[in-house]
């Protein structure tokens, strides 16, 4: 059998090892990941399935299974490496029926391998895990029992091999293309819906043999009051003279992202607007001070909250969060925060977005860089386009 997985043997084992070493410390003797990114992470599958129920199993020993609805299974068989991952789908009965759920055929199949019983873990907040899920589970495993394993994986997830390190040095390139295209095209009159477009279509171009994939958020880009609110994407309004419109995106690669925010002004900036990129400006650089192996991630967000006081400005929200693998709905690993009360340590081959955007009531901005902690000295940008806000007359 040929291995379809874009990463080498060596790295699956290595990823299979740290998430085995981590259950054994939860006291866990199988693992149930529903979540795409860690099935993917652990086994290489890939496919726009993740609306059903589907999952990969890992026993603390044996080996590993992906089990989902049977039409997919076709795509596990094309995307795992079958050597060392077995394959295990259900019916098309199973799928929405209020008589049945899949839940009770994993469990048979638990049941037939001999790991319907000790401690199974779940990931229990995951948007890929329903309480019927759950539920369902608990009734038909009465020899198990159900542990919390959210985020298990996506911690073993935090540090990127050198082989994943390249997919978004990859992806980086395409953030690059993707943003400069935003600051190139935007201009009074031309409608949101269309440089989305435009955008989305240069993303999955990509660059040259890189290959764009598609990224688990959509492009968001609110223009004016609208970028108080920092999750709106678009609409088929045009842009106009007097508003400032941030660009919040990544380029994707085999699911790994490099998000990266940049801000344009059509005409004038008002006070304000200045002073408000001055501040971000001034706060970003200090965070990227900070932001070396040794340290915490709340002395990231301690950098960028000095600057914000320094300039009057009241920020108190999340400035950042741990990235690489994903699919939609988040692009985020959702492990780490950059905030002041997060207090985990920064080591080398950590990947974040810091993103320190304004959002007040009727004005925003946003001037954000992804970052690799290194070896030495501060983090490392992944993309190299300049931080200030474009202003277009």
């Amino acid at each position: 059998m040929t291995d379809p997985t874009p990463f080498s043997p060596q790295e699956y084992e290595r990823r299979l090892n740290l998430t085995r070493a981590a259950m054994a410390r939860a006291g866990i003797d199988v693992l149930i990941a529903t979540d795409p990114s860690n099935q993917a992470w652990l086994t290489g599958y890939d496919g726009w399935s993740f609306y059903v129920h589907q999952a990969v199993i890992l026993p603390i020993d044996g080996t590993p299974f992906w089990w989902g609805r049977r039409q997919d299974s076709n795509g596990a068989l094309r995307t795992v490496n079958r050597a060392v991952t077995d394959v295990e789908f259900y019916t098309d009965d199973f799928v929405q029926s209020t008589e049945r759920h899949p839940m009770q055929d994993l469990s048979a199949k638990l049941a037939a391998r001999g790991l319907a019983r000790g401690r199974i873990g779940v990931e229990m907040d995951n948007y890929y895990f329903s309480a019927k899920a759950h539920t369902t589970l608990v009734t038909s495993l009465p020899d198990a029992t159900i542990v919390d394993a959210t985020a298990l994986v996506n911690w073993q997830r935090a540090i990127k091999s050198e082989e994943e390190l390249t997919f978004m040095r990859r992806a980086a390139t395409i953030t690059e293309k993707i943003i400069q295209l935003a600051i190139d095209r935007a201009a009074p009159g031309l409608r949101k819906n269309e440089l989305a477009a435009e955008i989305m279509a240069s993303g999955i171009t990509g660059v040259g043999e890189t290959w764009g994939d598609y990224p688990a958020i959509v492009p968001l880009m609110p223009s004016g009051t609208d970028a108080a609110a920092p999750h709106l994407t678009w609409n088929g309004d045009v842009m106009k003279t007097g508003e400032v419109t941030f660009f919040e995106l990544a380029g994707c690669y085999r699911r790994y992202h490099v998000p990266l925010s940049r801000s344009v002004m059509l005409g004038t900036p008002p006070d304000h607007i200045k002073r408000g990129e001055e501040a971000l400006i001034e706060g970003l650089e200090a965070g990227l001070d900070k932001a070396h192996a040794g340290n915490r991630t709340q002395d990231v967000a301690n950098a960028l909250g000095a600057a914000m006081d320094k300039a009057g400005i009241e920020r108190g929200a999340r400035c950042g969060y741990s990235i690489g693998l994903s699919y939609p709905p988040d692009w985020g690993e959702r492990t780490m925060s950059l905030r002041p009360e997060d207090e985990s340590v920064l080591k080398p081959g950590m990947t974040f977005h810091f993103m320190p955007g304004l959002w007040m009531d009727d004005w925003g901005l946003e001037i954000t860089e992804s970052i690799l902690i290194t070896e030495d000295g501060p983090a490392q940008p992944f993309c190299g386009i300049e931080r200030k806000l474009f202003i277009k007359d």
